[in-house]
């Protein structure tokens, strides 16, 4: 009986009868497990970070790493990256939660090696900053944090100082992300693993299973 099911097609357990969705494919599964790697590597250490910074600057002068080029110096930023929209932080907030909402969502067709990197990014970058907003004054649920999921986010890295504006690894993730985003966007690669080749330049459409 089973030579006879398998020679015609017919699945070999009563799973598919059943309804059973069948098993994500060895690629996909290999996708989302990139992902799953980036994003805590880009999450623990912007947190890592932020909490050392803290403890060893917060109050402190700035610490000049290369003159007139790069030094660390704590600020609380109510706004987005790199110090832009402040004052609105529940509005940033409310996109960042959509933004983990979106990716997590899209990881389900998740074919592509570049964009699984790219998600992780995103993802660990989006996640870093929404912790400060949801936990970091004045955000909180307790007594004397009457702003819940308006927290500041902890920036610290000047480049150029009083030239350009104080980030972290968060704002840095989230940037480089989006880049590559455009970047495999303009390419043709698409994110269950194949390329529009009209968007690369030419006609077709091809696999591209990295």
């Amino acid at each position: 009986m089973r030579d006879l099911q398998a020679a015609g097609g017919a699945p070999l357990t009563g799973d598919a009868a059943d309804g059973a969705a069948p098993a994500a494919p060895p690629l996909a599964r290999r996708r989302v497990a990139t992902l799953m790697t980036v994003f805590p590597i880009v999450y623990v250490l912007d947190l890592v970070t932020k909490t050392i910074v803290l403890r060893t600057l917060e109050g402190r002068e700035p610490l000049v790493i290369i003159p007139d080029l790069l030094q660390f110096r704590v600020i609380f930023n109510s706004g987005a990256a790199f110090g832009l929209g402040t004052g609105l932080t529940i509005v940033f907030t409310c996109v960042a939660t959509g933004v983990v909402v979106a990716i997590l969502r899209t990881a389900r067709n998740l074919r592509s090696l570049p964009w699984a990197v790219t998600l992780g990014l995103l993802l660990g970058g989006a996640l870093g900053n929404l912790t400060d907003r949801v936990f970091r004054w004045p955000s909180g649920f307790g007594p004397g944090r009457p702003s819940p999921f308006q927290g500041h986010v902890v920036d610290f890295i000047e480049t150029f100082p009083g030239h350009f504006p104080i980030w972290n690894v968060a704002d840095s993730a989230v940037v480089c992300g989006g880049i590559l985003a455009v970047l495999l966007a303009w390419r043709g690669y698409q994110i269950d693993g194949t390329r529009d080749m009209e968007q690369g330049g030419q006609d077709g459409e091809e696999k591209n299973d990295g």
